[in-house]
C-alpha cells in the first residue's frame, strides 16, 4: 500500500507540474490559456522561453517534475516497472479533466471514450 501511495504522489506531482507549466507558458506568451495558433520562428520561441524562464508557475512546474522524478526513482527500486509505469496514465486522466475546468479545453466523445479505456486499463493493472 505504501508503494501505491508513493506512485499516486509521484503522478499527482507530475499533474501539478503539467498544469503549472501550461498556466505559466500561457502567461509568458501573453496569450493566456486560449488556443491560438502561432507561426513558429526562432524569435517567437526565444521570446516564449525568455518569458517562461522568469515565470513563477514555470519554475514551480519544473520543481514539481524534479520531486516527481526523485520519488519515481524510489518507486522503481521497490516495485516492478511493468506494474508502476502504466499507473502514470492516471495523470493523463487528471490532466484532461483539469484542462477542461482550468483552461476551458474542449472534450469530445473520442477523448471521453479514450479516458474510460485508460481507466479500465488502470483498474486491470491494479488487480494483478
Amino acid at each position: 500500500m505504501k508503494n501505491f501511495a508513493l506512485i499516486i504522489f509521484s503522478v499527482l506531482l507530475g499533474v501539478a507540474g503539467q498544469i503549472s507549466l501550461k498556466h505559466g507558458v500561457g502567461l509568458a506568451s501573453g496569450g493566456g490559456t486560449s488556443e491560438i495558433v502561432h507561426t513558429i520562428s526562432v524569435s517567437s520561441v526565444a521570446n516564449l522561453l525568455r518569458g517562461a524562464i522568469s515565470n513563477k508557475f514555470v519554475v514551480l512546474g519544473f520543481l514539481c517534475y524534479a520531486v516527481s522524478a526523485a520519488s519515481w526513482l524510489v518507486i522503481i527500486s521497490r516495485v516492478q516497472l511493468s506494474y508502476a509505469y502504466p499507473l502514470i496514465s492516471i495523470g493523463y486522466i487528471l490532466v484532461m479533466v483539469l484542462s477542461r475546468y482550468l483552461f476551458n479545453e474542449a472534450f469530445n466523445g473520442f477523448r471521453v471514450a479514450g479516458t474510460l479505456l485508460i481507466c479500465c486499463g488502470v483498474y486491470l493493472i491494479t488487480r494483478s
